[in-house]
């Protein structure tokens, strides 16, 4: 019964792409894995605000959003997330993973629009929007990553097909760190009355008006738009957002199954989501310092060789190439006490296996040149 699945699991060994839950980290390591990075998973105000809406509303929900778990913490922090991301409503989800499959796929749904929607979509996108276009059996047309005029040229040969017309794409690429250019996707958007779908994981927190995300440079009320984001990265903590027009929030709450059939998150979380998502604002010299780092270490790897792509952020990835020989440096930097995230294929194209290191505010520029020192003996 279990052979095929010993068969695939011996290929994934073979081709270096076997998986494994590792220990968490001791005390004497540096981590550079981390997706905290403004260090709020540790924030005392935070904790507190989970102890105290745990204290009113219990651990769990109890039963989805329709059913029993529409706690009253949601609400006041929909609005918050409408507010700072300048959208017309928003809507709380389970997770990152759960929303982009989930309210992609509804978006798209071709039993909706009457024929299959035409998706056009970065390459490098999230593996969870990959599989939401995959379950929506849309017309993917994939443009070179970040490249607008490539876009425009595809959007142009599809001009006279009048399907419905999505744009999805990340704003910050959580596996190169660099920025997708916000205005001139816009501009696309509205010259091509297509829907623009905007992944800002990586980005609330980090970037934009008050730290709420790049889409804050934007005015979305001009083109129809989905913004989704997570509370999972930044803000420390877990369950993901989606900021859009009122009547998404009510299509999405009709029609989305991640949410309609989902227990809703615990009061715990929410609590502690809404604190951080307050506290994020006053983060702005966090942010710069983090940002100066951040270049630094970019112009000190690429002078010792590495290739780091075309990051611009906080996300560095270094680039090597074979999955063995990024498994090897790796584990070597670890004997030196340093914790680096390893990306392979299919997260990435073949030969782009990478190391990815995501600086955060505990970063000390000593951390950073031990960083260097050990790559150089590597």
């Amino acid at each position: 019964m279990y052979e095929l699945y010993y068969k695939y699991l011996h290929e994934q060994k073979s081709k270096e792409k076997y998986r494994q839950l590792q220990l968490d980290l001791h005390k004497n390591q540096i981590d550079f894995s981390t997706n905290d990075y403004l260090g709020l998973s540790k924030s005392k105000a935070v904790f507190l605000a989970a102890q105290s809406a745990g204290k009113e509303f219990g651990v769990g929900a109890t039963g989805s959003r329709l059913l029993s778990g529409n706690k009253s913490l949601f609400h006041p922090f929909e609005n918050k997330i409408t507010r700072d991301k300048k959208t017309q409503t928003a809507l709380i989800f389970n997770s990152g993973f759960q929303a982009n499959i989930t309210v992609l796929s509804s978006l798209l749904d071709a039993s909706i629009w009457g024929s299959r929607p035409i998706v056009f979509f970065d390459k490098l996108n999230h593996a969870s929007l990959y599989q939401a276009v995959f379950l929506s059996h849309v017309e993917l047309i994939r443009y070179q990553h970040n490249n607008m005029d490539h876009l425009s040229k595809l959007l142009a040969k599809h001009k006279d097909d009048k399907r419905p017309k999505f744009i999805v794409t990340e704003t910050i690429f959580g596996m190169d760190g660099d920025m997708v250019p916000i205005d001139e996707i816009f501009n696309i958007s509205k010259e091509n009355k297509a829907f623009l779908y905007l992944d800002e994981a990586h980005a609330t927190g980090m970037i934009g008006h008050n730290g709420y995300g790049l889409s804050t440079h934007i005015n979305l009320s001009e083109i129809p738009h989905l913004v989704l984001g997570t509370f999972s990265k930044a803000l420390g903590c877990f369950g993901a957002y989606a900021a859009c027009a009122n009547i998404l929030k009510e299509y999405l709450v009709n029609k989305c199954a991640g949410f309609i059939y989902s227990t809703a998150l615990s009061p715990m979380v929410i609590g502690a989501a809404s604190k951080a998502w307050d506290l994020v604002r006053h983060f702005s010299t966090q942010r710069q310092n983090l940002y100066f780092k951040a270049e630094k270490l970019r112009k000190q790897l690429q002078h010792l060789g590495f290739n780091i792509g075309h990051s611009t952020t906080h996300i560095i990835p270094i680039i090597i190439g074979s999955e063995r020989d990024t498994i090897y440096v790796k584990e070597q930097l670890l004997k030196h006490r340093l914790v680096v995230s390893m990306v392979r294929p299919p997260t990435v194209p073949p030969g782009t296996s990478r190391l990815r290191l995501a600086l955060n505010t505990s970063h000390s520029d000593q951390d950073l040149n031990y960083l260097v020192d050990i790559l150089k003996q590597v």
